[in-house]
């Protein structure tokens, strides 16, 4: 029996309720609250699960019969040992009241299957990726960001965030750094990795939705880019349902083209996450 079985049945042992078919049981590793509204969480890693640097997951807890499962992104790179997601807290929500409350030593529960359009392999190739995010959106970047093989793809990659409050930011913020000092890619994003965090409410040196600032050629300024082009640039979007909507009209007006696993086109969208 291998070693992910024999955790599910340990961790079956202590729980009240029975772990449902398909379902691996991981232990929360940490936990790190940034506001009343975001946290993030690490559990371990099951040695046969395999994902792509962009997917998500379906994650529950062992709190009833028939455990809610809402979809995750993975927000460590695929190569790590451990598996980071970023959430949201709702008071009521029904996963998210009780999830919000996990300490390391806990048991979450992962459906085994990652899947999810914010891939790679659903793009085609270009000399410039952007990511646009707002909240927890960000939190399949936080993958792709760390992944060596964005690097080999693109020249340039560029993570937007945007969000209501600057202490929002700082899972991104915290992010780049770590990625720009991190052993194994810290070489590969010298020079080509850019970060650009706005705010929708709290004043900051960036302050509107991330559509009127592509709109109004703010991002592009800052940044030192042109326009959104099809011949350069490939988008990948995750956010708020709005967000996702406005900005996949003004990638389209652009002349790009959705793309799928499928069928690799100029940009992709995400609709199943949380937050």
């Amino acid at each position: 029996m291998n070693t992910a079985a024999l955790r599910n049945i340990e961790a079956a042992d202590r729980l009240e309720f029975p772990i449902p078919a398909g379902v691996y049981a991981e232990r929360v590793v940490s936990v790190k609250h940034y506001t009343d509204r975001l946290f993030s969480f690490r559990i371990t890693r099951p040695q046969s699960f395999r994902f792509r640097s962009g997917e998500f997951v379906m994650i529950g807890l062992p709190n009833a019969e028939k455990p809610i499962f809402r979809a995750y992104s993975i927000a460590s790179p695929n190569w790590d040992e451990e598996l980071e997601f970023f959430s949201i807290k709702v008071p009521d929500g029904p996963l998210t009241q009780h999830l919000q409350k996990i300490k390391p030593g806990d048991i979450v529960l992962m459906r085994q299957k990652a899947t999810g359009t914010l891939v790679l392999d659903a793009l085609t190739p270009a000399r410039r990726l952007y990511m646009i995010s707002t909240g927890t959106g960000i939190a399949p970047f936080a993958s792709l960001v760390r992944d060596p093989e964005t690097y080999e793809k693109f020249e340039q990659i560029i993570l937007t965030h945007t969000c209501r409050d600057r202490a929002e930011l700082t899972y991104g913020e915290e992010l780049i750094e770590a990625t720009r000092n991190d052993p194994l890619i810290g070489e590969l994003t010298e020079g080509r990795l850019l970060h650009f965090a706005s705010t929708t409410r709290e004043p900051s040196p960036h302050m509107g939705r991330i559509t009127t600032l592509i709109e109004n050629g703010e991002l592009f300024r800052t940044l030192g880019t042109e326009p959104f082009d099809p011949v350069n640039d490939r988008v990948m979007i995750c956010g708020s349902m709005a967000m996702l909507k406005d900005v996949k009209a003004l990638a389209e007006k652009a002349g790009l083209k959705e793309g799928s696993n499928a069928e690799p086109a100029d940009f992709v969208v995400e609709r199943a996450f949380v937050g």
